[in-house]
């Protein structure tokens, strides 16, 4: 048997790392401080909680996270058997029920043979063996200092959390079903319409209701795909519109109509009991968000079963710091994985912890380490997270434009895109063989 391998965190990317180890016959020993200590955004006791939203995003190839997706499913993800095993309705997107998505993970990991879980909070970074660090944006303070001790340097910007309301509270005289452009079954979200001045109004009630103050040493960067609606709001008053509010492709069946903006509400649950207010992430106080969000058009009565939160992400200079094989320059035993690398969402987040694993797998037999194609979406990630500039490193989403450029004359954007997607499935076919060999059957 090779050696042990530590692995800090049992977020999405720690769990993925964990699984794709001990996939490889590696033993691994994964450290999750839950239900011991909690973040400031973490509530469930178990492993893989997805926090801010249970959205996976888009399902199709003509986006690259809907590549990704199909990426990790052909290379035998963890995350994406949970996500196909607990999803509920989104339209065109893959959305899960997080308690049971959860579950499912937490389930898998303490049966594996070879998955030791060890519920205690980390503070050190061990001084020997192989380690794959996927604390999280939410590190806590102690591991904080000793990963900026270790790597030199680290950067953080904030995030935000979206409401969460009860299905039976939402008046459903006023808010219709209805999925943009009749994607999915085409009823699959729940919309609030407003008129101009209700929109108006709206927009003015945001950007005069409190705001939670932030610490007086700590400097505030927002995430730009995670932003808040008073910081969008901020940027103009038609910029909602264009944003979480954009009402295009969503036609109010009992009028024929688009409306001037409409909230969207997708489901949180699979009892359909729960439904998320749509990029509705926010820094206003408790109090002014339940003010300001009952004046939304069927939620004067809501009941929200959870409110917006700010926190604190942190994550490395990844370009200065790590090789494409997710190592640390200065130790390459360390590795780190997930959204402190610098990727942005849980997909990214997962298919870093998956090239951690399976790299730190590699390096546990004496075998040579693996970089995926820059064709394919977990490769594309991974080259840019490493080969971005470095003065100027913020976390980024996959997305078309990390790809390498086609060849020839200008195509149209669609078309341009299914060939990528296209090219990225034959690159993952050829680059997947040298997975499967060292594998554990």
């Amino acid at each position: 048997m090779t050696q042990q391998i530590t692995v800090i965190g049992g977020g999405l990317a720690g769990c993925e790392a964990a699984w794709q180890i001990a996939s490889r016959g590696v033993k691994v020993k994964l450290y999750e401080m839950k239900p011991n200590a909690y973040s400031e955004a973490h509530h469930l006791p178990g492993l893989s909680e997805l926090v801010c939203s249970n959205s996976l995003r888009g399902d199709s190839l003509e986006n690259a996270v809907g590549l990704l997706k199909e990426e990790l499913r052909r290379l035998g993800s963890l995350f994406m058997e949970a996500a196909e095993a607990t999803k509920v309705p989104a339209g065109g997107a893959l959305a899960v029920d997080r308690s049971l998505f959860s579950e499912y993970i937490t389930k898998k990991i303490e049966q594996h043979p070879l998955i030791e879980v060890v519920r205690e909070e980390v503070t050190e970074i061990p001084s020997e063996g192989i380690v794959v660090v996927a604390s999280g944006p939410l590190t806590s303070g102690a591991l904080a200092e000793k990963i900026g001790e270790l790597a030199g340097e680290y950067l953080y910007f904030y995030d935000a959390i979206a409401p969460i309301v009860a299905a039976d509270s939402i008046d459903l005289s006023k808010a219709f079903r209805a999925s943009r452009y009749g994607k999915g079954d085409g009823d699959d979200y729940l919309n609030c319409p407003m008129d101009k001045e209700q929109y108006e109004r709206f927009v003015e009630e945001i950007l005069k209701a409190e705001k939670v103050e932030r610490k007086s040493f700590e400097k505030v960067v927002h995430f730009e795909g995670c932003m808040p609606i008073e910081e969008m709001a901020s940027r103009g008053v038609e910029t909602l519109r264009f944003g979480p509010m954009k009402p295009v492709g969503l036609v109010d069946p009992r009028v024929g109509v688009e409306a001037h903006a409409v909230i969207q509400l997708r489901q949180e649950n699979r009892e359909a009991t729960m439904y998320n207010l749509v990029g509705f992430q926010t820094k206003l106080t408790w109090p002014e968000q339940k003010r300001v969000f009952s004046t939304i058009p069927g939620l004067e009565q809501a009941q929200f079963l959870r409110l917006g939160s700010m926190h604190r992400n942190t994550f490395i200079n990844a370009p200065r710091l790590m090789l494409a094989t997710c190592q640390l320059k200065s130790d390459p035993r360390v590795f780190f994985a997930g959204q402190i690398t610098g990727v942005e969402g849980y997909v990214e987040s997962a298919s870093s912890g998956f090239l951690a694993g399976v790299n730190a797998a590699r390096l546990a037999k004496g075998e040579e380490l693996t970089v995926p194609p820059p064709e394919t979406a977990i490769g594309a990630l991974a080259q840019h997270i490493t080969n971005a500039e470095a003065d100027h490193f913020q976390p980024m989403n996959v997305n078309y434009g990390l790809f390498p450029p086609l060849p020839g004359k200008k195509i149209k954007k669609k078309e341009k895109r299914g060939i990528l997607a296209q090219r990225g499935l034959e690159a993952l076919e050829k680059w997947q063989p040298e997975l499967k060999k060292d594998r554990a059957e």
